[in-house]
């Protein structure tokens, strides 16, 4: 027998919960019933309130609550003794709720690759700004934190730098080619040094650490197999970086270095220094992270070398923990990282819903309040109130239509209100995202829910 859903709701959505559900129920297979609860605005319902109401038929499998409905459910579930869920916040989401729920973050936990993350031109800063900024990079998922050296004259005060990060409790790389800087590095608690090339690679044998191999010249790959005998025969351990190259400089060349790489040797620890590509790109950095380590993933390239040195970059290793666990994912089930999670989906939404106009225009007319309802669809904004539906594209347009009404409940307050949601559902309307009234916009890992909103007040579209 199919599951029968029982859903609770209010008056003002029960014809669009309706609709939404005769369209889902043949493609998901399911049962239901509506229970409409004496309330207009289902997001003001409680887990008591609707104990107190709600009657779920006996064989019903399931109660689902709106999304709003915040607080314990076992109160329902003691009332109904059915088992209770909390639905999307948003109706129209229900196909996604059913059929394409995002996985939970235990589904996303695994990963093989470590993200390498190196504060530049270490030397240049004091002690404490390098341990802030090791602070900052671990927690938003490095494994390693690279000590960026510069060229010329060695850095006294690496090996005290490394001891610093090494009480703190950080993993450290050095990166330089100086053997004079490197030596005290790896004394003072280094694990890895990049990078070793025909330069340092005999110095290398004494540093008892794992060591990067570069090549001399990138484009040919040049004295690459060299090193790595020198190194392996010394019994050095090592991972082998072909480098990338920007675009413009031979990326397309530069990857096909890296399969070459894997030709040459199948079983080698590889690294990617990802950084060539998203500092030195005019475009936003976390579909180009997700696109490399993909790559990266495919390949068995099991460390990345990144940098937040960019404006646009400045979330990269953020990015990079996030994309690590999508194609880890991806390449594990065989599928692509599609519908997996949205955190990196950051202009734009995964899916917008829109009511319509006739939607819209019926909402206007079953209201019975003088609040506002405020949309954003059909390339416009929308605000609804009893008996009143406006629209326009442009958000002062919209208002001066709403003060031709005569509005009686527009004080200073109400119109700031007013003018803050019409400046989110206009940002909404420019980048194709989806518009919630009281609610931040979806940016992804990045979005910062909206903690001052009226709705937590009680006072949704007020």
């Amino acid at each position: 027998m199919p599951d029968h859903f029982h859903f609770v709701t209010g008056r003002l959505a029960e014809r669009a919960l309706r609709d939404v559900l005769e369209k889902l129920q043949p493609q998901v297979d399911f049962d239901y019933s509506i229970d409409v609860l004496p309330i207009t605005v289902a997001a003001l319902m409680t887990p008591k309130w609707i104990a107190e109401r709600v009657q779920a038929p006996s064989h019903a499998t399931q109660v689902i609550v709106p999304g709003y409905c915040g607080g314990d459910l076992r109160e329902i579930e003691t009332a109904t003794k059915v088992p209770v869920l909390r639905g999307p916040k948003d109706l129209r989401r229900l196909p996604e709720f059913f059929g394409r729920q995002r996985l939970a973050i235990d589904d996303l936990s695994a990963y093989d690759i470590d993200i390498i993350a190196e504060i530049n031109h270490a030397p240049r800063l004091s002690l404490d700004a390098i341990l802030a900024a090791a602070d900052q990079l671990r927690a938003g998922g490095a494994d390693l934190i690279d000590v960026g050296c510069e060229p010329g004259e060695a850095w006294r005060g690496v090996a005290d730098c490394v001891k610093a990060l090494r009480d703190a409790g950080h993993r450290v790389s050095i990166d330089s080619l100086n053997p004079l800087e490197i030596a005290p590095a790896v004394q003072a608690g280094a694990e890895l040094v990049l990078s070793v090339n025909s330069s340092n690679r005999d110095a290398a044998c004494d540093w008892g650490c794992e060591v990067v191999v570069i090549p001399d010249d990138f484009a040919t790959l040049g004295e690459l197999d060299r090193t790595i005998d020198r190194l392996a025969t010394a019994g050095v351990p090592l991972r082998i970086d072909p480098i990338l190259e920007p675009i413009g400089c031979g990326f397309a060349a530069s990857l096909g270095r890296y399969l070459e790489v894997r030709r040459r040797y199948p079983d080698a620890e590889m690294m990617m220094g990802i950084g060539n590509l998203t500092e030195l790109t005019d475009a936003d950095s976390a579909a180009i992270n997700l696109l490399l380590l993909g790559f990266c993933q495919e390949l068995g390239v099991r460390s990345v070398l990144t940098t937040q040195v960019i404006h646009w970059a400045q979330t990269s290793v953020r990015e990079c923990d996030l994309a690590r666990r999508m194609v880890h994912y991806a390449i594990r089930q065989g599928v692509p990282p599609k519908h997996v999670s949205s955190d990196l989906v950051l202009l734009r939404d995964t899916t917008t819903q829109a009511y319509g106009n006739e939607q819209l225009d019926r909402l206007a007319s079953e209201i019975k309040d003088n609040n506002y309802r405020l949309f954003a669809e059909g390339g416009e904004l929308h605000l609804v109130s009893a008996r009143l539906h406006l629209s326009d594209m442009d958000p002062f347009l919209l208002f001066e239509q709403l003060l031709e009404h005569d509005p009686k409940n527009i004080d200073a307050a109400h119109a700031f209100y007013l003018g803050f949601e019409l400046s989110k559902a206009l940002t909404a309307k420019t980048l194709g995202k989806q518009y919630e009234q009281d609610e931040a916009l979806d940016w992804g890992f990045l979005t910062e829910p909206e903690l001052h909103h009226r709705l937590k007040r009680g006072r949704k579209g007020s």
